[in-house]
């Protein structure tokens, strides 16, 4: 097989790594690619946002199956573009990847199919009218930006200040971009917050691994809400009857009301959930793998991925095929000092290799780019520290271990992930 990732993050080399170990794997080509998936696949300069020059690069190379790391290129249509000239993808089309691309539809959705989720407050593309919400509601509040903001469209608003300080930066100074124009205001959930992702073909689907992220860019779930500075998933986290009620209440409903909207789905599908005392409750939905979830699930996979890929393309998939590593994974973000604000890049980072050979940690590499033979940081979000161990303390000892030994200039990753394992948290945390 030939096979094609779109993307650049350290999802997108989790992939690649566990793509290349598929004894079926010819051939990968990752775009754009970063510093490290260079080591394990040929990097293409292209935007992964630009559908045009994906589809003229496959129309040259034709690989055999294409997966689409990202939100972004759903959302602009790339699966419908391959799918129109037969081409096997992973991924929604433009029409389902809605589910991520606008908090509104999502919501909508939810809502007409009776999912369970939080109480709507209301949608508004009038920032006037998002004031003028503010004077009747519960605090705190989450807002969120309609469209895709890179993991800064949601602030959980402790008062109308914090509000109102969200609203005209999204709204009116437009620091969001065209995904911060319109606004959804709902109400606040508490609980435990948990990432239930699944493949689908359509018409069968597979669970991944149950994880757990953290957002806030500070130890102790403080600071404001990042892409995620880590990740850990571990089978205690979901017992089987809770499972069960996710399936029945969540998973089987979401499948079954995008099959009656005329919305087939085919992919990965998030499923962010809040935990609450009145049941699991969906956040949110996104399009596609979570990253740092991805590598956590990753790094416990126990089958070819290629060839599960491979037949979810071909509407063919066999759950059965999807066998998991006992045990736990853990990974922790190493970020630059500044993000999720303003940050510099071009920093040096200190040797690699050596610590993936000696602890059989994995690193997967974001924001990273080769400088004259150096790898120098290029992103926020710079590596991903990964490992696997028999529990999830383990694991976590194992990924900070090799999380001390490598350096940049401005380091800086939290210390306490999966450590408030039960801690009861609000939304947005």
């Amino acid at each position: 097989m030939r096979i094609l990732v779109i993307g650049g993050g350290g999802r997108e080399h989790a992939l690649v790594w566990k793509l290349k170990q598929s004894p079926r794997a010819e051939k990968i080509w990752c775009a754009p690619g970063n510093g490290g998936i260079t080591a394990d696949a040929e990097c293409i300069p292209l935007d992964a946002g630009d559908v045009a020059g994906l589809v003229a690069f496959a129309e040259k190379s034709s690989p055999d199956l294409t997966i689409v790391g990202p939100e972004l290129p759903l959302v602009n249509g790339i699966s419908d573009a391959f799918a129109q000239r037969g081409w096997p993808i992973v991924g929604p089309s433009r029409q389902a990847a809605q589910l991520e691309g606008s908090k509104i539809f999502s919501k909508e959705f939810l809502l007409r199919h009776k999912i369970p989720t939080a109480k709507m407050v209301g949608a508004y593309d009038s920032a006037r009218d998002a004031y003028a919400a503010l004077n009747d509601v519960d605090w705190p509040l989450v807002i969120k930006a309609d469209g895709l903001c890179a993991g800064k469209g949601v602030v959980l608003a402790q008062d109308a200040a914090e509000a109102r300080e969200f609203l005209e930066s999204s709204m009116e100074k437009n620091e969001l971009g065209p995904g911060g124009r319109r606004v959804l205001l709902e109400e606040t959930l508490e609980g435990d917050e948990l990432s239930f992702i699944i493949l689908t073909d359509g018409q069968r689907y597979a669970p991944m691994v149950p994880t757990r992220d953290h957002k806030r860019v500070f130890d102790g779930n403080r600071g404001p809400n990042t892409g995620g500075m880590g990740a850990y998933s571990s089978d205690e986290l979901l017992p089987s009857t809770l499972r069960d009620t996710v399936i029945s209440s969540i998973v089987e409903p979401t499948l079954n009301g995008l099959a009656s909207d005329g919305i087939p789905y085919e992919g990965f599908l998030y499923i962010g959930l809040m935990l609450t005392k009145d049941g699991p409750k969906v956040l949110e939905f996104n399009c596609r793998l979570g990253d740092p979830e991805a590598q956590a699930i990753i790094a416990r996979m126990d089958f070819d991925l290629a060839e599960v890929l491979e037949d979810v393309a071909a509407k063919r998939l066999d759950p059965s095929k999807l066998q998991w590593k006992r045990g736990a994974s853990a990974c922790v973000v190493l970020a630059s000092g500044g993000y999720p604000g303003k940050f510099e890049t071009g920093k040096k980072i200190g040797e690699l290799t050596s610590i993936a050979k000696n602890t059989g940690v994995q690193v997967f590499q974001a924001g990273t780019r080769l400088d004259h033979g150096s790898l120098v940081t290029s992103g926020g979000r710079v590596l991903g520290v990964t490992a696997t161990g028999d529990s999830l303390e383990a694991a976590l000892s194992l990924a900070y271990q090799a999380a001390e030994q490598i350096h940049f200039d401005g380091i800086h990753y939290r210390k306490d992930i999966g450590a408030h394992v039960g801690r009861v948290r609000a939304a947005g945390d």
